[in-house]
């Protein structure tokens, strides 16, 4: 087995560990190999590596990122219930979407904690 191939199977394995479907016809391909993540989890890895640093920097109202997480939601329900096929354009878009949001929910959440938690320690 060549290297690239050995390093397709880590990233796969990667994939795998972090919770995603993997199926090929929802993923994107690159040079012959299957991106570890399907398209919607690659939405939200870059949704994540944008958010992340940025919630430093600009507040957002937490309805707003509600909002920004139910796109991805909504996409996914839609077709769930066949109402609309979605794609792979699409699913990473509203992965984004969706990831951008639900990483600034989760970092104000982890702040709140952090804040809580030094309280209790400074009393």
């Amino acid at each position: 087995m060549d290297r690239s191939m050995r390093r397709w199977l880590r990233l796969m394995r990667v994939g795998e560990i972090l919770g995603c479907h993997q199926m090929p016809e929802r993923s994107f391909f690159y040079k012959g190999f299957q991106f570890p993540v399907c398209a919607r989890c690659t939405g939200v890895l870059l949704g994540f590596a944008a958010a992340a640093p940025l919630f430093f920097f600009c507040k957002l109202d937490i309805r707003i990122a509600l909002l920004l997480s139910f796109v991805m939601f909504l996409d996914w329900l839609l077709q769930f219930l066949k109402i609309r096929p979605s794609t792979n354009l699409r699913r990473l878009l509203t992965g984004m979407i969706g990831g951008f949001g639900w990483t600034y929910i989760h970092l104000y959440f982890y702040r709140f904690v952090w804040r809580l938690l030094w309280q209790l320690w400074t009393a």
